[in-house]
């Protein structure tokens, strides 16, 4: 084996620095097939091959045992994550921005009432504050065209001796 320095090697050697790739251009354009798996992930797969039921039955009776870790395996694919639910909350209708002063104060007594969590309250809030935005931006569009047609028929045209 021919012995050489790092010096040599390094001096010698025409590495590209940075992107040597033409940029949208992968190094493996084919890339993997889609539904390959990883070696390990087969692997696993041949060594519980049928084992499946035997190892969830061991995983219920540790957990019946009181096994922490078991239970806690078992209590969540038994049981889905809680997602979010409806809040029941009256609200009064809400068509100008006069209108937002009673929907959050039916919010606010809602959450110090207990009826919804905090959470939830904000959440409310936050929707009352983009729908307002949303009026406001209407109310914005309407009063512009509006001004626009108010000085549309104003429009002179210079040289003809009429100003506005």
């Amino acid at each position: 084996m021919p012995e050489f320095s790092l010096q040599k090697t390094a001096k010698n050697s025409k590495r590209v620095r940075g992107r040597p790739f033409q940029k949208g251009q992968s190094g493996n354009p084919a890339g993997r097939p889609r539904g390959s798996m990883n070696r390990a992930t087969i692997a696993a797969e041949v060594m519980l091959d049928g084992k499946g039921e035997a190892i969830i039955e061991k995983a219920i009776a540790l957990a019946l045992e009181g096994d922490a870790a078991a239970l806690r395996l078992c209590v969540e694919r038994i049981v889905a994550p809680r997602r979010e639910r409806p809040v029941q909350l009256a609200l009064p209708p809400i068509r100008d921005a006069g209108d937002i002063a009673g929907a959050m104060s039916a919010i606010t007594s809602a959450v110090t009432a207990g009826n919804i969590a905090p959470g939830q309250g904000v959440e409310l809030a936050r929707l009352i504050e983009a729908f307002i935005r949303a009026i406001e931006a209407t109310d914005f569009e309407l009063r512009l065209k509006a001004l626009e047609a108010d000085q549309a028929p104003r429009s002179v045209v210079y040289g003809q001796g009429e100003w506005p």
